[in-house]
Parts: structure tokens; C-alpha cells; sequence
């Protein structure tokens, strides 16, 4: 059995070990690109893989674990093990890594008392109750256990959120208990401020630094830092940023392969360990893209992980690629795979407005106050409607701390959409006596990093309420929608409404698997699944247009698609690409 160890340098059976590492989510990308990937990371000179593991995705209901197909953690490690690879891995209650909510269980929120983060008793058990189900999949894969796990995180980037240590603490502690006897690191940014308030070091646990750029200096703040508590341990960039993460509505960030280049072999000349965040980029798929904060407001990052990337998000080689090899002197060629393909375009089979299957494909609520995302699944969409009675004459209604989307239908007419900066305007609106009020809430995802985790504006939905001239409104019925439900729909039976977001059915034959992008420039901004399967979101304010499609997630034989628009723009035909935008892999 092999024994890893951290003194001076990292040793592993004895013997100094370099880590050069690269970051894959198992969770980003389908299991049937797990191998290649791997085996790309291993021709490009790397000898370990690291990976997140986001607990909203193994516990998307407080008590149902889920660790099957793209979620099988075992599987993809004891691949990487099979390949040669060893693994480091990151199970911390929060991950960050643009991830909603960082990782965070939406149903967390359903406790009044919840504080995410901190050594409260109600987070803790929680975690506790997590932790005993996770350990159970983790700790025979230890390299104490004859797997190939080297070491894991206690918290990911805590610095940049608090500096309790009892939390900290109390995790290590529940990682022990629950049979962890690998090193464990903590990561942060590399200033002092961060790397104090972020770590163990008192406690022995080792402690590495986040950066891109700027190699030298950060080394020599962490080095620094050690020095301080009179650490003598290898120096290791747990995420070195070899690209960046995208938003809706603003240009593609990229990084160009020669300052990779340049910053990478300065930290190899320090004699420095590494792990590229990312090796491969993936996609955020589902409800799964976080937010970034910005002051006060949350920007959600879009469906596409490329993150430009050592490998794209489809698993296809940057100009990075090449640079990695020649900064570790390797020459082996990257292992070829199948390249992604368009299918032939497909019209329409059917299409019904979401107001006419409410009942089929939402979770049902009438309450005097509206109720928030605590209602259903915490992620997606509700819809809200209400009887507000007027005069024939034009009355103000205002919406009262609304998160994060909002389309407001007033006698079946989409009166206005609001959006950040717009949301909580008054809306000047004529009512009659009877007049109908409907919203469509949409969480566009919470944030995933910084003192914002714990801000109300998590919850999502309509909190407060609505006013109408002075008065709160009261009395509202509520669907969260669960899309899991969309086997359940007549398609055959005409839609009787003729307004608002619609659901489009597209079904095809396929007689040959492969991955493919699904080009969504014809429609507005919604969802499309696949097969049942979240794609994830489009929206055609860009910055792209396509969501990928791994062969995983097609069948032999007929499929369907199934595109909810939630604008006026619905295409009556889909079409297929080969490549994400132009823009976006160049």
C-alpha cells in the first residue's frame, strides 16, 4: 500500500513527489468522456486530478442521496486510479467553483434559523448528516485505503468569507470521525488577510494558495506566511487560473495561451506544485450556474464552463494544451476522440402555454402572503397568481424584495419584465374589478462566493409581497415548477391559451450517438431539455447561443427536446452546430 506524505516537500512511499495536478468535474461533464479526459491529462504531463464535489447535486433533497451516472464520485476516481492518475479532492461543504449557491443545498433555506457557513448548530447537523452518507463513497479510495486519494479539503476559500475557527475546526473534526486519514489543506487567496483568517496552520493542516498570474509574488506571500508559523512545507498553487468563468450579457473572458504559458513555467522554475483550474472545462448543467456579486446585485454566470480551458467544454484541445507540454518537456500526443457533429434540423411536433399545465408540472400552493423558492425544489421557476380588484382605471403595483427575474401578466397581457436594476419599480397598470395578476419568477441562480451567501436575496421568489396603490395584497395561489414532470403532458391536446411562456416539443430519430451543441438563436430566453435531461439556460442576450449535448444524453431511436420560452420568441425549428460559437473557442 502506498503512503503519501507532507514534510519538506510531499513524499510519496518516501521519495520527494511533485504534484502537477488538473482540475475535472465529474459533476460537468458526461461519464462517458471521463476516460478520454483523463487520459488527455495524463499525455499532457500531469499525474494527478482534482476534483469539487458540490453537495447540492448528492443531496438534492435533505435526505435523498444521489451518487449514480454523472454523479458517481467512486467511478470517476477509481478511473483515474485505473489510468495511473492519482486524485486530490475537495468535499468541503462549500465549493464556490461557480457553482449555484457554491455548492449549498437550496433546501437549506428552508430553516429560518440557517447560517450557512458558520458552527451554528443548525448548519452543523446538517453537514453531519451529509458528511456520514459522502464518507461512506470517499474514504475506501484513500491511498491509506490502497486508492488513489492523496488529500482533502477542509473549507475552500473561507478567508474571503470569515475566519471562525471553530468552523473550521468542526469540520475537520466531522472529516476524522467519519474516517479521513489523509492530509487535509485548506485554500485560499494568497494575502495575508485570506490566508489567516482561511486556515489551520496552527492545527497542522497544510495550507496552499489560489492565483493565475503573478507567480513569484504569490509564492513568496505564501512562502511568507509559513515562514510566520514556522511551517517548512512544499509550496502548491491549488488553483492556478488558466482561464476565467463567463456572465449573461457581457463579452467572453479568455486568457491567452502565452501568458498561461509564462506565469505556469515560473511557478515549475520555483520548484512550486500546481493544479490547473481548469483542466477541462464542462457545463453547468440544470439550474446549476451560480452568480457573482456585484455590488448588491447578482450576476449569473451562463449554461457554458469552458472557462477557456486546457480542454474545451465539448473536451476538444486549446492552444493551452500545447503550452502545458512544453512547459513540462512532454511530447506525447493528446489521445484523439470522436469530434462533435450537428443532426439535421427538426420542426415542431407541438407546443402548449405554460398557463394551461400549471397543475401537471408544478407543486401547488395557496397561501394569504406569497410564498418563496422554499416552496418546491428551490431552483428554476414559480409562478404566482393573484385577483386583484380595480375601477377601469390605472392603479401602481409594485413588487416587494423580488429575486431574480420577474414577468408581470396583468389580464393576459405581459405588462413589463424586471430585471436587477428595475426590480421593485412601480408598474402604472389599468385594473378592473376582476383583473388577473400572474408572475413568472425566475431564479437565475445565487451566488457562489463572498458574505452574499447569506444574504436574504438567496431565498428567491416574491418575500415581501405586493403592493397595490398603499395596501400589501393578499391572498395568492403558487406553482413551483418541477420540470421532472414533463413526461406527464398531453401534447396531444390543443393549448387553449394563446399568451406567455410557452413549451415547444421537437421529436426526432437518432441512429448514431454522438455529442452535438443544440443552436438556440431562434429562441429568446428559457431552458431546452433533452430526454428529460436540463441542457441548462439560453438566453438570447447572449454571450452564447448554444448548449452542449454529450452522447450520454441521447437515445437510439426517437428523442425529444422540449424548449420552454419564457419571451415572445419561439422558433417553430431547432437546428444543431458542430462547435461552440466562434467567439467563444477560438
Amino acid at each position: 500500500m502506498e503512503k503519501f506524505e507532507i514534510k519538506k516537500h510531499f513524499l510519496l512511499n518516501g521519495q520527494p513527489f511533485k504534484i502537477y495536478s488538473g482540475a475535472v468535474h465529474y459533476f460537468r461533464i458526461a461519464p462517458s468522456e471521463w476516460r478520454l479526459t483523463l487520459l488527455k491529462l495524463k499525455a499532457a504531463g500531469l499525474n494527478t486530478v482534482e476534483t469539487y464535489i458540490p453537495w447540492n447535486v448528492h443531496e438534492p433533497e435533505e435526505g435523498q442521496f444521489d451518487f449514480s451516472g454523472r454523479y458517481d464520485v467512486q467511478r470517476f476516481v477509481e478511473l483515474a486510479q485505473e489510468l495511473g492518475l492519482y486524485v486530490i479532492l475537495r468535499p468541503s461543504p462549500y465549493i464556490c467553483a461557480e457553482w449555484e449557491f457554491g455548492g449549498l443545498p437550496a433546501w437549506l433555506l428552508k430553516y429560518p434559523d440557517m447560517v450557512v457557513r458558520t458552527n451554528t448548530p443548525r448548519f452543523m447537523a446538517k453537514v453531519e448528516a451529509y458528511y456520514a452518507r459522502l464518507f461512506q463513497e470517499l474514504v475506501p479510495l484513500q491511498i491509506t485505503h490502497g486508492g488513489p486519494v492523496l488529500m482533502m479539503q477542509v473549507e475552500n476559500e473561507y478567508g474571503s468569507f470569515g475566519n471562525d475557527k471553530a468552523y473550521l475546526r468542526a469540520i475537520k473534526h466531522l472529516m476524522e470521525a467519519n474516517g479521513v486519514d489523509v492530509p487535509l489543506f485548506t485554500s485560499d487567496g494568497s494575502w495575508q488577510q485570506a490566508l489567516q483568517a482561511g486556515s489551520l496552520i496552527d492545527d497542522d493542516v497544510f495550507v496552499t494558495a489560489n492565483f493565475g498570474s503573478h507567480s513569484p509574488e504569490n509564492l513568496a506571500a505564501l512562502q511568507v506566511f509559513m515562514q510566520t508559523h514556522h511551517k517548512q512545507w512544499p509550496l502548491m498553487c491549488m488553483e492556478f487560473w488558466d482561464g476565467w468563468f463567463n456572465r449573461w450579457q457581457e463579452p467572453i473572458t479568455k486568457r491567452d495561451a502565452a501568458s498561461f504559458e509564462q506565469d505556469l513555467q515560473a511557478l515549475v522554475d520555483a520548484d512550486a506544485n500546481f493544479n490547473l483550474y481548469m483542466f477541462r472545462g464542462g457545463t453547468n448543467f440544470g439550474f446549476y450556474n451560480g452568480a457573482s456579486s456585484r455590488v448588491g446585485i447578482d450576476y449569473p454566470q451562463i449554461t457554458s464552463y469552458d472557462y477557456d480551458a486546457v480542454l474545451h467544454e465539448d473536451g476538444q484541445p486549446s492552444a493551452k494544451y500545447a503550452a502545458l507540454q512544453r512547459v513540462l518537456n512532454v511530447t506525447t500526443p493528446a489521445p484523439t476522440g470522436a469530434l462533435p457533429r450537428p443532426l439535421a434540423s427538426v420542426h415542431r411536433t407541438a407546443q402548449l402555454h405554460l398557463v394551461d399545465v400549471l397543475d401537471a408540472l408544478g407543486q401547488h400552493c395557496h397561501s394569504a402572503q406569497p410564498q418563496t423558492f422554499a416552496l418546491g425544489s428551490g431552483y428554476g421557476y414559480l409562478f404566482y397568481q393573484t385577483q386583484v380588484a380595480g375601477n377601469h382605471q390605472p392603479e401602481k403595483l409594485q413588487l416587494l424584495d423580488v429575486n431574480d427575474r420577474v414577468d408581470v401578466y396583468v389580464d393576459h397581457q405581459l405588462v413589463t419584465t424586471q430585471y436587477q436594476a428595475t426590480l421593485g419599480t412601480p408598474i402604472e397598470t389599468p385594473l378592473t374589478p376582476t383583473s388577473t395578476v400572474q408572475l413568472l419568477v425566475e431564479n437565475t441562480g445565487r451566488v457562489n462566493y463572498g458574505a452574499r451567501l447569506l444574504s436574504p436575496t438567496q431565498q428567491k421568489g416574491l418575500r415581501t409581497g405586493m403592493m397595490v396603490d398603499r395596501h400589501l395584497h393578499y391572498g395568492w395561489d403558487q406553482w413551483a415548477l418541477d420540470f421532472s414532470q414533463l413526461a406527464q403532458l398531453n401534447w396531444q391536446t390543443p393549448s387553449p391559451s394563446n399568451y406567455g411562456p410557452t413549451l415547444s416539443q421537437f421529436t426526432f430519430d437518432v441512429s448514431d450517438r454522438h455529442a452535438t451543441y443544440l443552436d438556440c438563436s431562434g429562441f429568446g430566453k428559457g431552458v431546452a431539455f433533452i430526454n428529460g435531461i436540463n441542457l441548462g439556460r439560453f438566453w438570447q442576450d447572449g454571450p452564447t447561443q448554444r448548449l452542449y449535448i454529450p452522447q450520454d444524453f441521447l437515445r437510439l431511436g426517437t428523442n425529444q427536446i422540449v424548449i420552454l420560452e419564457t419571451t415572445a420568441t419561439a422558433s417553430d425549428e431547432i437546428s444543431f452546430a458542430a462547435t461552440q460559437e466562434e467567439n467563444l473557442n477560438a
